[in-house]
């Protein structure tokens, strides 16, 4: 079993900064994918960027240029570096991991953490 704690949402004005934070712990042999996704109140959860186990990352193109997915391997980590926060930024954050455990693949979800972007 694989736990996923997040922190770091809050709220901020526009065009502040923040950093959320997602480490992975429990039964884990090797950590493949790593994202975060959104939902905003009404909407459905959205992908916002991911890193792959080589260090490729993908954008929603909503936020190029302004997020930032850094993962540390050592530490079963995944950040997202948020810049220049618009007011439609407003959501719940969840980070996603997949990977292998002894028993086999995983995907897991974080609790989600609440960012809230105020005009």
């Amino acid at each position: 079993q694989v736990q996923l704690v997040e922190s770091g949402g809050g709220l901020v004005q526009a065009g502040g900064s923040l950093r959320l934070s997602c480490a992975a712990s429990g039964s884990i042999i090797s950590i493949y994918g790593m994202a975060w996704y959104r939902q905003a109140p009404g909407k459905q959860r959205e992908l916002v960027a991911l890193i792959s186990s080589g260090g490729t990352r993908t954008y929603a193109d909503s936020v190029k240029g302004r997020f930032t997915i850094v993962r540390d391997n050592a530490k079963n980590t995944v950040y997202l570096e948020i810049n220049s926060l618009k007011p439609e930024d407003t959501a719940v954050y969840y980070c996603n991991v997949g990977g292998q455990g002894p028993r086999g693949g995983f995907s897991s979800w974080g609790q989600g953490t609440q960012v809230t972007v105020s005009s």
